[in-house]
């Protein structure tokens, strides 16, 4: 069925505005703004949204659900536990060069601004990147059980907490990239990580 008019218009304002909150974030993201990127008037724009925590969520979804499925895509065109867990932090660090969305890692990103920011907009937002970082974590659990199960790494292996980890070493590299604007940091994350797998594997042993 094809979409509606207010549909159209709806996705046209997420993904126009979808830039600016990822950059700028949430308290710097004015409705001026918001109606330059779009081209819609206030009223426009608030004919389909509550107010600006109701279109900063969606945005934010818009976002995660991009940066979701490169990861995904990524590591689903590989065979074999240990090639996989390879693309899933190479698919973690391409946000650097190859953003989604202008502005980089919409987690990192949001988790910096609303962690301690006041307000009931800020909150449904931290909210919100707890729950993407989880689905990150839980799918890099889901490769190193399959691998566990397939024999490649070998059994005993905490999957959560070497998913964790993982995560957390790509997201401190992303930030470091982000603070020092040097590159290097993601090539020593990808570098733990093949050493991380062939420890898992045994070979490290």
């Amino acid at each position: 069925m094809p979409k509606t008019k207010g549909e159209r218009t709806r996705e046209h304002i997420v993904a126009a505005s979808a830039p600016l909150f990822n950059r700028q974030g949430y308290a710097a993201t004015s409705v001026a703004d918001l109606v330059q990127a779009t081209g819609l008037e206030r009223g426009g724009i608030y004919r389909h949204f509550q107010g600006k925590d109701e279109l900063a969520a969606a945005a934010f979804d818009h976002t995660l659900a991009l940066y979701r499925h490169r990861v995904r895509s990524r590591v689903e065109a590989e065979r074999g536990a240990a090639a996989r867990l390879s693309a899933f932090g190479a698919a973690l660090a391409s946000i650097v060069q190859d953003p989604v969305v202008a502005g980089g890692c919409p987690l990192l990103n949001t988790a910096v601004e609303t962690d301690d920011a006041p307000g009931d907009g800020p909150r449904a937002l931290l909210l919100r990147a707890r729950a993407g970082m989880q689905q990150m974590i839980g799918y890099a659990r889901e490769i190193i059980e399959e691998g566990m199960a397939a024999g490649e790494f070998r059994p005993g292996l905490d999957a959560g907490e070497e998913a964790e980890m993982i995560v957390a070493t790509f997201e401190g590299a992303l930030m470091l990239t982000k603070l020092y604007d040097d590159p290097r940091f993601l090539a020593t994350a990808a570098d733990r990580l093949r050493r991380q797998a062939r420890e898992m594997s045994g070979a490290g042993s």
